[in-house]
């Protein structure tokens, strides 16, 4: 049996300890996945496939970059939009709205269509953006 001098050095590279490190975060891993879905086990009731008799509340109000006004898919003029606005807020007078503006159309545009909600009193009012994209 040969012994080692001490002004050797060591070559080998121990990889005992990162394996220990791998086995024990498997382990952790595995059981963490398998303890995320827990509970009784019920029969649960199937669901309906007729669509929903709820009407659709959200109006869209779209803003073309010709300075175009759709309410939904209709185009309609800007004493239009108010009276329909009015009409629909009778029936619910709560209600949200999501305006929609073309990146290119008049600035004055989306501001009258927002000082008409404002006159009417509608305040469930949201502005649909692209999502950003990293």
């Amino acid at each position: 049996m040969k012994i080692q001098d001490d002004a050797k050095p060591y070559d080998d590279i121990n990889i005992t300890p990162m394996l220990d490190l791998a086995y024990v975060l498997l382990v952790i891993f595995i059981i963490m996945t398998t303890a995320t879905v827990q509970g009784q086990k019920v029969n649960l009731p199937k669901a309906s496939a007729a669509p929903s008799l709820a009407t659709q509340t959200t109006k869209a109000i779209t803003i073309a970059n010709d300075g175009k006004i759709f309410l939904d898919t209709i185009p309609v003029t800007l004493p239009e939009l108010e009276l329909r606005l009015i009409q629909q807020k009778a029936l619910t007078p709560e209600f949200p709205i999501v305006l929609r503006g073309d990146a290119q159309a008049q600035y004055q545009s989306v501001m009258d269509v927002l000082d008409l909600l404002s006159r009417i009193g509608l305040t469930q009012v949201g502005l649909a953006t692209k999502p950003l994209v990293k």
